[in-house]
């Protein structure tokens, strides 16, 4: 894609308007928060404390409302504790040297940059910081005022923290809904498996549900009973489902029994989505008649047998047991054992781990220590230039910079083009305001609290959107501490073109690209999946001996290497390069074979021996084989070169003691032929 198409999309997706749920009481509640802290400021300490004590307010709720299953009482005092911080040592410095601002800045960018190494809230958190502190450190004009507006920005974020903790929306909301969101992606699945009994599946709603489901200590002890065991449940009705309608180890593809797997995938469908509502909304689960007489239909030999009449047993046992866990619990639904959930690292502990993870990154082909040199190089061209150009309020530029700046080009340039549209659009309108009814200072601080309130109900819908109301908010604050709008306008809308033409700048001339990294993400997801076939495999090799517990490890491991590469495909789409060696063409082929690869090694899984099973001969040769081809396919891939399965094939074309018949030898011909796709599609 070149420069011209790729700039032009860009820019349409960055004003594109989404429509998504919104949480009106949750936007309330953050406006409230800034509005005591606000009307406090004003009334005791006068516009400045006012002002600083607004910016900690509003960037702590803004905090509660990125994608976190930490607890928002935490995201918001981080938010405000470490912006108070920010502010203290940036006026500090700033007011000894203003040459040396310019180092700290240069380091606070970069620590900013390097952060989002553990994981986009903090990013953003630490960008906040960087961004807000630009403007704190001007307001004080001595060291005992600059510790007065730290204090006041630092209560701004514990009032947001005191009123989630006082006034809790929709307790356990988020965790409700990435459980639910498992559920009804499963259900979707169930009745796609009646018309295409090979349809793929999307496993990231699992994997975000398994993220949900990690707590803290505290919040296990809390966590309603219907939140614990139905992710479990999920996670091992999908294979059934699968192994049920295909068509390989499952049912026949025409005839009664077809019937019979289609009408219990309908009725499993029919749980799902019952379920799925049930724990959204904690309600008692409502399941149709039908649905159950389906379940509990008995299956006649002539019907179904083998194989299909394991799995449809299970899959019955599986949902009566969906629908048992998802039934609201009585009387404090806490959990009966905390000791059972997946405990989530408390913030002191989870210090040594992102120090770990961003000294992970400290190489040169690092695509967050490339966003860090440019954040900082960014900032601090925009510093200068702001203290240079004749316009005034010069930290808009790098402020601008700063938040727009992302480790990849698509989020970096749209973010960009929403910045200055917003800015235009939203000081427009509230110079407007100010123009036409010249509000005085409570009233354009009430004007700050509506227009903050917006910006939160209205942020998910897009981040034009969201500058819009950033923009007035900020006119109608400078405003209530006595600024003129003159003074501002057209300094803001220039200096934002500024910063957001040096983020752009800086990704261009210091990139990080996607695309020439497509080989290596697809290698990592098939040499897992490769791992995660040879894992199914050991139980049957040795039903005895083998430890489940691999067969999971390996699975999670291979869907963390598939979201990799979606992620990775979606972020290449939009980027500026050649495809390198993999052209789009040669990625979706590929994609779909690796994929095809990695449900059939789940087919095998819903078919597991129990330990009493005899050992099935030959799988532990086909193991290895497919662990060791997969692992030499992957080297072919980095390499470009196309790779190949003689050994796997030798083993399946006679020199296997596999059976010629049963589930093993079924499954295991089609992942050779899965393999077998990979390599043509990358075939030049």
């Amino acid at each position: 894609m070149g420069w011209l198409r790729a700039l032009k999309d860009t820019a349409r997706a960055a004003v594109t308007v989404e429509r998504r749920r919104l949480e009106p009481l949750v936007a309330l509640r953050a406006a409230a928060g800034l509005a005591l802290v606000i009307g406090a400021g004003l009334a005791l300490l006068g516009p400045g404390a006012a002002a600083s004590s607004a910016f900690g307010a509003f960037m702590a709720a803004i905090a509660t409302f990125q994608q976190s299953w930490r607890p928002r009482p935490v995201l918001a005092l981080a938010s405000g504790l470490t912006l108070a911080v920010s502010t203290f040592l940036g006026y500090l410095v700033g007011s000894a040297d203003l040459g040396l601002f310019l180092p700290m800045l240069a380091l606070w960018a970069f620590g900013a940059g390097l952060l989002w190494a553990a994981g986009p809230t903090a990013g953003m958190i630490a960008s906040g910081n960087v961004a807000i502190m630009l403007v704190t450190v001007t307001l004080p004009t001595s060291v005992p005022q600059a510790a007065g507006h730290a204090a006041m920005i630092a209560a701004g974020g514990v009032v947001q923290a005191l009123l989630i903790v006082l006034f809790p929306v929709r307790r356990w909301g988020a965790q409700r809904d990435a459980l639910a969101d498992a559920l009804a992606a499963e259900a979707d699945y169930a009745r796609r498996l009646r018309h295409d009994p090979v349809c793929a599946f999307d496993p990231a709603p699992l994997m975000k549900a398994r993220d949900a489901a990690a707590v803290t200590a505290r919040q296990a002890r809390r966590r309603p009973a219907e939140l614990h065991g139905a992710r479990g449940l999920a996670e091992r009705i999908r294979p059934v489902l699968a192994s049920l309608a295909d068509p390989a180890v499952g049912a026949p593809a025409e005839g009664p029994g077809r019937d019979r797997v289609r009408a219990l995938l309908d009725a499993a469908g029919t749980v799902l989505d019952a379920a799925a509502h049930a724990i959204r909304h904690g309600d008692p689960v409502r399941l149709p008649g039908p649905a159950l007489e389906v379940l509990k239909a008995p299956d006649p030999p002539e019907v179904l047998r083998g194989a299909p009449l394991r799995a449809a047993r299970r899959l019955a046992a599986l949902l009566e047991d969906v629908l048992e866990t998802a039934e609201p619990g009585t009387g404090t639904g806490r959990t009966a054992d905390p000791g059972e959930a997946r405990l989530r690292p408390t913030v002191p502990a989870l210090v040594p781990l992102a120090l770990k993870a961003v000294r992970a990154e400290l190489r040169s082909d690092s695509p967050v220590l490339r966003h860090a040199v440019r954040v900082t190089g960014a900032a601090c061209a925009g510093y200068l230039l702001g203290q240079a150009l004749p316009f005034g309020h010069g930290y808009w530029a790098p402020m601008t910079s700063v938040m727009v700046m992302r480790p990849d080009f698509t989020q970096t340039w749209s973010r960009a083009v929403a910045r200055f549209a917003g800015t235009l659009v939203g000081v427009g309108a509230a110079t407007g305001v100010v123009q036409l009814f010249h509000p005085g200072t409570y009233l354009s601080g009430l004007l700050a609290v509506v227009s903050a309130g917006l910006m939160y109900a209205l942020m998910r819908t897009g981040y034009a959107v969201t500058q819009v109301f950033v923009s007035a908010y900020v006119v109608f604050l400078l405003g209530m501490g006595g600024v003129g709008w003159d003074q501002t306008v057209p300094d803001r809308i220039a200096l934002t073109l500024v910063g957001g033409v040096l983020a752009m700048l800086a990704y261009a001339v210091y990139p990080a690209w996607e695309t020439p990294r497509l080989r290596t993400r697809l290698a990592d997801w098939l040499a897992a999946d490769g791992r995660y076939a040879a894992a199914v495999l050991g139980p049957y090799a040795d039903p005895s001996g083998a430890r489940r517990v691999e067969v999971r490890e390996a699975l999670l491991a291979a869907r963390d290497a598939r979201i990799a590469w979606q992620e990775a495909l979606a972020r290449a789409e939009g980027e500026p390069v050649r495809h390198r060696g993999l052209s789009r063409a040669a990625a979706d082929g590929a994609g779909e074979a690796v994929a095809a690869f990695g449900r059939g090694a789940m087919l095998l899984e819903a078919h597991l021996p129990d330990r009493a099973h005899a050992p099935v001969p030959g799988a532990a040769e086909l193991a290895e084989a497919l662990r060791g081809a997969t692992a030499a396919g992957a080297r072919a891939v980095r390499e470009r070169r196309v790779p190949e399965w003689e050994q796997v094939r030798a083993l399946l074309d006679g020199g296997n003691r596999l059976p010629e018949s049963g589930v093993v030898r079924q499954a295991a011909e089609r992942l050779l032929d899965s393999l077998d796709e990979v390599a043509q599609a990358l075939r030049p």
